[in-house]
């Protein structure tokens, strides 16, 4: 053997680990910017990553925050508690969901304390991947409160749940539930949901596996499937296949994971009078995409669409037969800039949208996630500030008039999922309920 082989398979063994190591540089390149695989593991890997740190002793789990605030209430506590009750989703002390009726001063008068782990131990219908693991484990997103007392409520992608006054559940729905519940004029609830392939559907072989397809979901009181509408089947009819390719890889044009956030949905009323929205027209609110449309549910048609003005929206609601308003998280700009949350009015006929409220120095106003607003019988407008654990009313000059803080023990709130003002039949099953929790 020549002396010189040791010497000259040193060289080759150093020039393949640098074109390994070149290799491995400009492919890890290109996984950043072209999003190739395993680009998606990573993201999920590092966001597992940050919430264990989250858990970890010492440290606030997303859904709380440190704050100043010392009261409740701090505004409008003089209003009459009996004629005004509010329901309040949020998360509370020692990781716990809570379902709240509270009066205007802050009284809590009737409670419902939402376990994951003791509602739906055998949670079948789930990838054992996706099942909580630890308390809360999720988030409750998507409630309605029947007028006997009975609330209805989604455990955030995993499913819906519908109880009585005394937390006695009377159904479960096993289907991946999200973000918002509407009751119809004829009792049945409309919720977001989500179907989730683990194949290419053949379709739509541009979305890789596995694909979330949001799905308008409108079920019976006593929780059985009325209708599913896909909505990407909604866009495609429409001639509005390229909203799905919005968030696609800019060479390969592949979509992945949520693409179009389906997070809300709400249908015109018979009490309101039509204009160019139709009693039974569907509202949604496609996050993903900056997109509200209304489609007519018979024929799948869509009668008006708006995309952008508005950012991450969440919650639109209709105002009257030629009015939608919404929740404009706005979450753009660099962290702490001053941007702030607004509420929008958005007019069919024309497509322009005015600002109702943004908040300001006085009333400051931001969320990046999630939010919720409720316009009441007296023309004022209830705003739920989720990510700060908070809400507030405003009456028609926008003048604060009331505000609720979600506030714990030790210095932090807790996020509000939402507020809803009740009623007022609603005191009367409150006051009747013979199962009230302890709440002393």
């Amino acid at each position: 053997m020549s002396s010189r082989s040791p010497l000259i398979l040193s060289i080759a063994l150093v020039v393949v680990v640098f074109a390994l190591f070149l290799f491995a540089f400009a492919y890890g390149f290109a996984v950043n910017k072209y999003r190739l695989f395993p680009y998606d593991l990573a993201i999920e890997f590092e966001t597992a990553l940050k919430w264990t740190a989250s858990q970890a002793p010492g440290n606030s789990a997303w859904y709380y925050q440190e704050t100043s605030r010392t009261q409740m209430i701090t505004a409008g506590a003089e209003q009459t508690p009996a004629d005004n009750l509010n329901l309040i989703t949020s998360v509370i002390e020692n990781n716990t969901l809570s379902q709240r009726i509270i009066d205007m001063s802050g009284q809590l008068v009737h409670e419902w304390r939402i376990d994951w782990f003791e509602l739906w131990p055998d949670a079948q219908h789930l990838p054992k991947s996706d099942i909580p693991k630890t308390r809360p484990g999720t988030h409750i997103h998507g409630t309605a409160l029947f007028p006997d007392g009975d609330i209805v409520f989604n455990f955030e992608q995993l499913g819906t749940v519908r109880m009585n006054a005394c937390g006695e559940v009377l159904w479960k729905l096993p289907y991946r539930t999200h973000h918002s519940i509407f009751t119809d004029d004829d009792g049945n609830l409309w919720l977001s949901a989500q179907r989730t392939s683990t194949e290419v559907l053949p379709l739509y072989p541009k979305h890789l596996p596995p694909v979330r397809e949001p799905v308008v979901l409108q079920i019976s009181p006593d929780g059985d499937v009325l209708q599913e509408i896909s909505v990407m089947e909604l866009l495609d009819k429409n001639g509005l296949r390229a909203l799905l390719q919005m968030r696609a890889d800019s060479i390969t044009n592949i979509v992945r994971g949520d693409t179009l956030h389906l997070n809300d949905v709400e249908i015109f009323s018979a009490d309101m009078q039509e204009g160019f929205f139709a009693h039974g027209d569907i509202l949604i609110s496609l996050r993903n995409i900056n997109t509200v449309l209304v489609f007519d549910p018979d024929s799948l048609e869509i009668k008006f669409i708006k995309t952008g003005g508005f950012v991450r929206q969440h919650d639109p609601d209709f105002i009257d037969g030629n009015t939608v308003s919404l929740f404009d998280n706005n979450n753009i700009g660099p962290p702490g800039f001053g941007q702030q949350s607004r509420i929008l009015l958005l007019n069919a006929n024309s497509g322009e949208l005015v600002t109702y409220f943004s908040g300001n120095e006085s009333i400051p106003f931001y969320t990046d996630i999630m939010g919720k607003h409720q316009w009441l019988a007296n023309g004022e407008l209830l705003i739920t500030d989720s990510k700060n654990g908070r809400a507030f009313q405003l009456d028609k000059n926008r003048k604060l008039v009331w505000e609720f803080i979600n506030l714990l023990d030790d210095g932090r709130v807790g996020i509000v999922e939402e507020v809803q003002r009740l009623p007022a039949e609603a005191a009367d099953w409150v006051s009747r309920a013979a199962c009230h929790r302890d709440l002393q």
